[in-house]
């Protein structure tokens, strides 16, 4: 007969056939070892998006306004983290986190937008 052994610490496992882990704590410790590699990146990305993404929503509450380089810079906006672009027919450039956007019009001055539903 095969001893199983807990994946996380090598203990000997008793109980159920299926079972990988001793405990809780053992079978928590493996997964977040296991999701810790590309997914701290992902992680770090998305905290960035979040944060882009409240700002603008913060700063832009009518769907439609202009603010400053200064003031985005000021609280935290990264202008290099952004989910897609758009691009007008005129060729004007709205780079957008989720459904919040912003172009760059002249003297430091942005237009934010908010994408419409649908």
């Amino acid at each position: 007969m095969e001893i199983r052994t807990c994946l996380e610490c090598g203990e000997p496992l008793k109980g159920r056939a299926d079972q990988k882990f001793c405990n809780d704590l053992c079978r928590n410790s493996y997964n977040n070892k296991k999701l810790s590699g590309s997914t701290n990146f992902m992680r770090k990305i998305n905290r960035v998006l979040k944060k882009n993404h409240s700002i603008l929503e913060e700063l832009n509450p009518e769907e439609k306004t202009t603010t400053f380089r200064s003031i985005l810079e000021k609280l935290g906006f990264n202008f290099n983290y952004y989910t897609n672009i758009y691009t007008t027919k005129t060729g004007r450039e709205y780079f957008f986190v989720y459904d919040q956007g912003y172009s760059e019009l002249e003297n430091n001055k942005f237009m934010l937008v908010k994408k419409e539903n649908g």
